[in-house]
Formats: structure tokens, sequence, C-alpha cells
């Protein structure tokens, strides 16, 4: 899968554990909630590291407990 797709996947989950809206996460980030939409419909091509970062500390959480995750395994990503 693409990366953007697993990374709106995960984002996905995340915030329905946490019970978290599009406009709280994108309010916590200090951006627009289309921000968010456009991440989560995997509008764009790729999502910049600090962006996933900033998503990271909107969501009380380290990079690294966001990727860690099978779903981040290389061998289910197709990296172009």
């Amino acid at each position: 899968m693409k990366t953007q797709t697993a990374i709106a996947k995960k984002l996905s989950k995340i915030m329905l554990e946490k019970g978290i809206t599009q406009y709280k996460l994108s309010r916590n980030m200090i951006t627009s909630q289309s921000t968010i939409n456009n991440i989560m419909h995997e509008q764009y091509k790729s999502i910049r590291l600090d962006t996933l970062i900033k998503i990271c500390d909107a969501l009380n959480m380290t990079i690294q407990e966001f990727l860690s995750d099978p779903i981040f395994e290389r061998s289910n990503l197709d990296v172009d």
C-alpha cells in the first residue's frame, strides 16, 4: 500500500481510539481542518516529516509510537 494510505489508516485508528475529530486535531496542530481532511483522504502525494511530527505532537505521542505498527513494515509498503 502507499505510504499515504498507511498514514491515513493509522491516523484514523488513533483518532477513533482517542475520540478526536479532524476539527479537534486541526485545532491542536494550529492548522486548517482541510489539511487533516486532505491527509485522511490521501490527497497529498506525500506527507512531510514535519507535518507528521506536528500530528504526533497534537496526539500527545512520539513519532516512534505512531510508526511502531505493522502497517509501516517495509513489506507492507509500496515505495516509488
